[in-house]
């Protein structure tokens, strides 16, 4: 099954690892194969990595997007990950640190991409200044 995407004028993405910017319309792309495929808000660049949500999501992402080091992304997703659960005691996001974990266990990256954003929720929420 084709992935359709609707790109917004000036928007970016990635295409496996390719940076493509659309120009000022509208426009739809049809992607008939696999690919690895990040919407620019969804890029998180190094430098904005300053909280433990963003930890896990940082080594997630780039396992999505460079899966020839994804052992290497691996291994600090693992020590995020652990330090992150050490700490919580919500029974929704231990939940949802669970279903991440799982994602990448089965190299679903993406999924468990949209499941980190909702440690970020989990995140913002308690700690607003972050």
């Amino acid at each position: 099954m084709a992935l359709k995407l609707s790109l917004k004028p000036d928007e970016k993405l990635v295409l496996n690892g390719a940076v493509i910017a659309n120009g000022n319309r509208r426009a739809t792309l049809v992607i008939h194969n696999k690919a690895s495929i990040l919407r620019e808000k969804d890029i998180m660049q190094e430098e904005d990595v300053k909280s433990p949500a963003t930890r896990i999501y940082f080594p997630v992402m780039l396992m999505y997007m460079d899966q020839t080091n994804e052992d290497k992304y691996h291994d600090e997703f693992v020590l995020r990950m652990t330090e992150f659960m050490n700490v919580i005691s919500n029974a929704e996001a231990i939940n949802t640190c669970v279903k991440v974990s799982k994602d990448v266990m089965n190299r679903n990256y993406y999924r468990a991409l949209m499941n980190c954003k909702k440690l970020l929720k989990f995140e913002a929420n308690l700690l607003p200044t972050v």
